[in-house]
């Protein structure tokens, strides 16, 4: 009775049960937890700081360890090209380092430096919300120090484990030693491209004096390298370092590290850079061949020297061929190799410190008439021979009208002189016979990479190519129609010796037949000897082509001779006009300048222009009869060798195609139907035999709708 009342009176004196019921148990269970895991978080992340500062380096050895990978670039004989590596300058103390670049670095890279313990917060959080918007790092929030602590002891890969390592080591660092300390380690450690770390590197390099004399405006342009050095360097693109400095002096007066006036007083604009010393052509050779050891050895870090192919010899022969031949106002690139594709020189330029931009492997440029190659090499392994008979005459193709250079046509004539003046109408006329397709077919084969048109026009060079690959395709033929891969290194070794890389050659694949190869030679001699490429001659046999494009903005001249297939060009980047430039002019006299240093150590070698054709070819009757043609072999549109082509009229060989051009069509039929042959020799309608004789001009059908 006496608990009745009790309840009683707690009820009428207005007790009520606890509020919230179950939700306000699991709140209150929640919170409990969160902070009870952020307390064994934050003795956990204690404990792995207080362990990582206790592993790391004291100072002084943080001082001395250095970042980045040396590497010692030398030539086919040994000698040094150019050392490649990390360059530190002289160690400045913090007391010596400039106020504004201290000031700059600190507004720009971390404005809270001296008031967080090594991580941002905020940083992070801004980072983790863009991590899971983007599905990866695209911004860190990193502090000074945790940039520090990723230079020093991580690498830049953008992974939370990377993350959360750099986070503990920040800490650790700013643990151990003092933000003075950081400071000094950072501004002489961080990277500001070309090689430079370090302020001290970097001022030196950019501005030609010690990095403890930089005024504001030198400060603001060194600091603002650091968030992409490559892209705001002053000497790549001046215009992009000054904008990025500007915005450096803009942070700078926002976090009160200088004045509105100062801001304005300094110019950016108006600082004078330290010229580039010790550069040379080689260097256009350098850029090439050194990105290929992230393929080589795409896991080294030791220090490596690489042995190339280059011949200092010919590497100065072939700088002082362009710089003594290019137009005014026009650049100039070469690249030769030896017979098994080991490149002698390269210049991608005529002055690589005004430009180091490789035409010789970057740029794509019309072939102009050099892209014939390609023609005639079809219409050859169709069945043509150097001897027979064309028309030089006006041709319409698909409303296409191809113009000889001086407008002049020669009337009949054989392939070996339309070839050695570079008859343009007679080289529409085969590319029109053989297929459009199959002269692209024929590019792709010898090398070409770049895309390929198939338009009428496609015979007289209109696709853009690489010299690289041009010089390529020649290499090829001057190999009797076998693959040819340039390279540019032989091996790599570390600087005790022991080798980690060496090129082996692939196994050669062969192109075209012999007969082929040695008939495309006869035609490429013969355009030296008395044809667009005389000037191209050195007093040994050279065989070669040239190449000129509309309104005289590329010239080309490429040939080969004593095993070196050697290319040319010449042109304005910008491709407008070059006066006078044609092929066998400014190119072909640096062709010349070049091979005859190259060559002069070789003997001289006569080429194989014989045409030793296959027997069924100089019998096809009774071959046909006997069916002994299995021993013959073509190249299909995939480059693959097979066998049993058929035969072209009189025995020579052809690959008829369907009008896509895009594959054979095996047809034991003529290569040119008998009412094609009575238009194109002007015979009257039913008298041709379905033979062609050697003595009848053959031409492509005119143009109908």
């Amino acid at each position: 009775m006496a608990r009745r009342d009790n309840s009683r009176r707690r009820k009428s004196a207005g007790e009520q049960p606890p509020s919230g019921g179950w939700l306000g148990r699991l709140l209150k269970g929640l919170l409990i937890w969160s902070v009870a895991i952020a307390a064994l978080g934050a003795v956990v992340l204690t404990a792995a700081v207080l362990a990582t500062a206790r592993s790391l380096p004291n100072y002084e050895r943080l001082k001395s360890s250095q970042t980045g990978q040396m590497i010692v670039v030398r030539a086919a004989d040994g000698s040094e090209i150019v050392t490649l590596g990390p360059s530190y300058g002289k160690w400045i103390p913090i007391g010596r380092m400039p106020k504004v670049m201290q000031d700059a670095m600190t507004s720009v890279e971390d404005r809270r430096f001296h008031d967080h313990w090594g991580v941002d917060p905020v940083g992070i959080a801004r980072s983790i919300v863009v991590r899971v918007q983007k599905g990866h790092w695209r911004q860190g929030g990193s502090t000074i120090t945790q940039q520090l602590a990723r230079n020093t002891f991580l690498n830049s890969n953008r992974t939370f484990d990377r993350k959360i390592r750099e986070i503990v080591l920040a800490l650790a660092l700013e643990t151990k030693f003092s933000k003075d300390q950081i400071l000094e380690l950072y501004l002489n450690k961080v990277y500001f491209g070309g090689g430079a770390y370090g302020v001290d590197s970097a001022a030196r390099k950019f501005f030609g004096h010690s990095g403890e004399e930089l005024s504001l405006a030198e400060a603001s342009i060194i600091a603002g390298l650091v968030k992409a050095p490559s892209h705001y360097s002053p000497t790549a693109d001046a215009k992009a370092a000054i904008m990025r400095a500007q915005v450096v002096l803009q942070t700078m007066q926002e976090a009160g590290a200088i004045t509105p006036a100062e801001e304005q007083a300094a110019h950016p604009r108006d600082v004078k850079l330290a010229e580039e010393a010790g550069q040379n052509s080689a260097r256009y050779f350098t850029d090439w061949v050194l990105p290929q050891l992230d393929q080589l050895l795409p896991d080294n870090d030791r220090q490596i020297e690489v042995w190339t192919t280059l011949d200092p010899d010919a590497q100065r022969a072939a700088t002082e061929a362009i710089q003594a031949n290019a137009p005014k106002d026009a650049q100039g690139a070469l690249v030769s190799v030896d017979r098994d594709g080991a490149v002698l020189a390269m210049v991608g330029g005529t002055d690589y410190v005004t430009s180091n931009y490789n035409r010789a492997t970057n740029a794509v440029r019309q072939p102009g008439s050099a892209w014939k190659l390609f023609v005639y090499l079809a219409a050859l392994e169709a069945g043509y021979k150097p001897d027979d008979k064309v028309v030089d005459e006006p041709v319409t193709i698909e409303g296409w009208s191809p113009r000889n250079s001086g407008g002049k046509y020669a009337g009949p004539i054989d392939v070996r002189t339309a070839f050695a003046y570079s008859k343009n109408t007679v080289a529409a006329q085969l590319g029109n016979e053989v297929g459009f397709g199959a002269v692209a077919n024929m590019a792709r084969r010898f090398g070409i990479t770049t895309p390929i048109n198939t338009l009428p026009s496609m015979v007289l060079g209109s696709s853009e190519v690489r010299m690289v690959d041009m010089v390529r395709a020649f290499a090829e033929v001057s190999a009797k129609g076998a693959s040819v891969a340039p390279y540019g290194i032989r091996k790599v070794t570390t600087t005790e010796g022991e080798v980690l890389y060496s090129h082996r050659a692939d196994a050669p694949q062969q192109l075209v037949p012999d007969y082929v190869a040695a008939g495309i030679t006869d035609l490429l001699q013969t355009a030296v000897a008395i044809g667009t490429g005389r000037a191209a001659q050195i007093g040994r046999p050279v065989a070669g082509k040239t190449g000129t494009t509309t309104s005289n903005k590329d010239g080309w001249f490429l040939g080969f001779s004593s095993g070196i297939t050697t290319g040319v060009w010449m042109g304005r980047d910008d491709a407008k006009a070059v006066p006078g430039l044609q092929g066998g002019t400014a190119p072909a006299r640096a062709f010349a300048a070049y091979m005859r240093v190259a060559t002069t150590k070789r003997p001289p070698e006569k080429f194989q222009t014989d045409l030793k054709l296959p027997t069924q070819q100089l019998e096809p009757d009774d071959e046909t009869l006997q069916n002994k043609n299995d021993s013959y072999f073509f190249v299909d549109p995939n480059g693959n060798i097979a066998n049993h082509q058929p035969a072209a009229p009189g025995g020579g060989e052809a690959i008829p195609r369907n009008r896509d051009d895009t594959a054979p069509v095996l047809d034991d039929g003529a290569a040119a139907a008998d009412d094609f042959l009575d238009r194109a020799t002007g015979r009257p309608a039913g008298t041709a035999t379905g033979k062609r004789a050697n003595s009848q001009p053959r031409t492509a059908p005119p143009h109908t709708n």
